[in-house]
């Protein structure tokens, strides 16, 4: 891909992009949130035309018109956002399109077996009859690569593959992606996590506010040079030392044996006024399930929720939201954000009553106030009026924090407030959550990154298996306990 082009509404969003991939390499695309590389590749992969540039592919200039084209030329993508039918079953998923028939009809056995040979080769289990819907995000990102790999590619764009993988699925998958390479098949990997890219890739091409910066041979670069590419600064990611909590803080939260479902079992905890409290464990540890059953997403079975002393009764997200709970999901595309809708229209979404009259909104107030908030985040739109589903995965991440603050909620619940978001925006992420706890808000933070729980956090409780395993004072708290009560059963 040469001088690749690209506006929207008068807005670059490219500008004279390039990249070059190689039979047999794993080539990474990285850069912040915002930087183009989504743009690129959508553009490689026919979802988007270009304004100028070539691409060429096999020695011959190409321009696909739609997805479909550049999958029969040998090009597939598995998104970071899934693009997947959550009503529809495991292998129709997998073969939508291009399904096994037994005259005019859809031959269900056929696929089913067939997607069983490819889950086998790859090494995942899944059952093909399952419900998609019915997946976690990790198992329905593994049915998504499942599905490129199902063609017959030459090109597999990967875009934040890892995001919602255990550590498990996570080694399974490089061993996929290692066998892809001996077999010739180029491979563009955009990830934020340094660590893999140094373990999986041969080169690293970075951009910058949609303009190529620079390609470097991996081996050859460091950690260092990569980011100072990619953000022109430097990022620290020292783990906190000690507690910013007063020991006499009150308690804005409290928790008490809290049942719902087998994922979450006799769960109690409380939450202190300016605290950050990092919850860890492993992918499955019932980390999420605690947080939608306290936020009323998910019917708890028993248990007791008080706020400022006070028991409440949440039955539904509304009657959260009443008593000042804020939920940032893990999933931001299916319960954060609509995506069909405004900058504007997303940020006010938690607190409509306050910008309406009767039945007429105010325009003004919800634009004014919602460009604050696009200002105070630094959040990469060219306006309030822009769709989110233009927005790259960090930008509309943070439009789901604008929602939380513009709503002004005392207790906020941050699910995997940084997934798939790079160094540069984490690290205004981690500036925005210090200062929301300076300003007396109160943070509970699901992470399952580990450098990020210790970063963060004043308090670390880790959970396995549906229950508490482990709960420890930052000062105290490292990789190794936390990993160890992670692992704990119980």
């Amino acid at each position: 891909m040469e001088g690749i082009d690209k506006s929207f509404a008068g807005v670059s969003a490219l500008k004279q992009a390039k990249l070059e991939v190689k039979a047999g390499e794993v080539h990474a695309l990285m850069g912040e949130n915002g930087a183009g590389k989504s743009t690129l590749m959508k553009i490689l992969t026919g979802i988007y035309s270009k304004d100028n540039g070539s691409i060429k592919f096999d020695e011959k200039e190409v321009e696909f018109k739609n997805p479909r084209e550049a999958q029969d030329a040998g090009i597939v993508i598995v998104h970071q956002e899934l693009n997947m039918m959550n009503h529809l079953t495991v292998a129709q998923n997998l073969f939508i399109g291009k399904e096994n028939m037994k005259g005019k009809f859809i031959n269900d056995r056929a696929n089913n077996e067939q997607a069983k040979l490819l889950f086998k080769k790859i090494n995942i289990d899944i059952d093909p009859k399952e419900i998609m819907g019915n997946l976690t995000v990790g198992r329905q990102q593994m049915v998504e690569i499942a599905k490129a790999i199902s063609t017959d590619a030459k090109v597999i764009v990967f875009d934040e593959p890892t995001a919602a993988l255990t550590e498990t699925e996570i080694t399974e998958l490089f061993k996929i992606i290692r066998d892809l390479r001996n077999k010739g098949i180029g491979i563009v990997y955009i990830s934020h996590r340094m660590d893999e890219i140094k373990q999986i890739t041969d080169r690293v091409t970075v951009m910058r506010d949609g303009e190529y910066v620079g390609t470097l041979i991996t081996e050859e670069c460091t950690k260092d040079d990569i980011i100072s590419m990619m953000v022109g600064r430097v990022i620290y990611e020292d783990p906190k030392q000690t507690s910013n909590v007063p020991a006499d803080a009150p308690v804005v939260l409290s928790v008490k044996n809290l049942n719902a479902g087998k994922m979450v079992r006799d769960v109690s905890f409380e939450l202190k006024k300016g605290e950050i409290l990092g919850f860890s464990g492993l992918m499955g540890a019932g980390r999420t399930e605690t947080a939608r059953a306290i936020f009323g997403a998910d019917p708890k079975e028993s248990g007791q929720i008080f706020v400022n002393g006070k028991e409440v009764t949440i039955n539904n997200p509304m009657d959260a939201v009443n008593a000042g709970i804020g939920y940032l999901s893990e999933d931001r595309k299916r319960y954060g954000v609509i995506v069909q809708k405004t900058v504007a229209d997303n940020s006010v979404m938690a607190n409509l009553e306050n910008y309406s009259s009767g039945i007429f909104i105010n325009d003004k107030k919800v634009k004014k106030d919602s460009k604050k908030y696009v200002e105070l985040l630094k959040t990469k739109t060219p306006s309030v009026d822009q769709y989110v589903m233009n927005l790259s995965g960090g930008n509309q991440q943070k439009v789901v924090i604008a929602k939380w603050l513009i709503r002004d909620s005392e207790i906020l619940i941050f699910d995997e407030p940084t997934r798939g978001i790079d160094v540069g925006a984490k690290s205004e992420i981690y500036s925005l959550m210090n200062e929301l706890v300076k300003e007396g808000k109160s943070i509970i933070m699901i992470s399952s990154e580990l450098t990020e729980v210790l970063r963060m956090s004043d308090r670390v409780i880790v959970m396995c298996e549906g229950r508490i395993a482990g709960e420890f004072s930052i000062e105290e708290a490292n990789q190794e306990k936390i990993m160890h009560s992670a692992t704990l059963r119980k």
